[in-house]
């Protein structure tokens, strides 16, 4: 199935001050993730982003938070953001059909968010350069879970390029800097 820019929606889940330094390869994790969120906002995808428990886990780190145009993170306690309800709601504001996920961890909130978005009718994208975990060995445990649950996974220099879909579009030149 290819993804379009139609009705896609990129989730950015708990890239937070107090949970980054605890994650696998944090720095990489970090600047993968700008570069998603700087590729979907040139291509106009609009983006969610969640907060866990934000008094302690802290805020939003300022490296992605300062990149998303009208940033508001939403507020959650549970695990998935799919038990939210200003997601539920946002998801269908925006008619969303395709949810391209970053964020962490991957073996916690993004796995739920994307089992429970799958039992929603949705087709959640998990960008696995873009997610960790404390440990990678629990990145490969959610892999083998998204494999398990059909959920899809790719990298962010993937599904930018599937998302811009031609050299012609007005948006390559800037998309081919962000991933070089």
């Amino acid at each position: 199935m290819r993804i379009t820019r139609e009705n896609t929606v990129g989730l950015v889940i708990d890239i937070q001050e107090r949970l980054v330094p605890a994650m696998a390869e944090n720095e990489t994790l970090t600047a993968h993730c700008k570069i998603l969120i700087e590729g979907l906002q040139t291509l106009q995808i609009p983006l969610l982003v969640t907060q866990q428990y934000t008094k302690g886990l802290g805020e939003t780190i300022p490296e992605i938070s300062a990149l998303i145009t009208d940033f508001k993170p939403i507020e959650k306690r549970d695990f998935s953001c799919c038990d939210e309800t200003a997601v539920s709601e946002q998801l269908q504001t925006l008619e969303a059909k395709n949810v391209i996920i970053c964020g962490i961890e991957s073996h916690v909130c993004v796995l739920q968010t994307a089992i429970d978005l799958k039992e929603s009718g949705y087709n959640p994208v998990v960008v696995m350069d873009c997610v960790s975990s404390r440990s990678l060995d629990n990145v490969d445990l959610a892999a083998e879970r998204f494999r398990h649950e059909g959920i899809m996974m790719t990298s962010y220099e993937s599904i930018l390029f599937e998302l811009t879909r031609s050299a012609a579009a007005a948006e390559f030149r800037t998309i081919s800097k962000l991933v070089k």
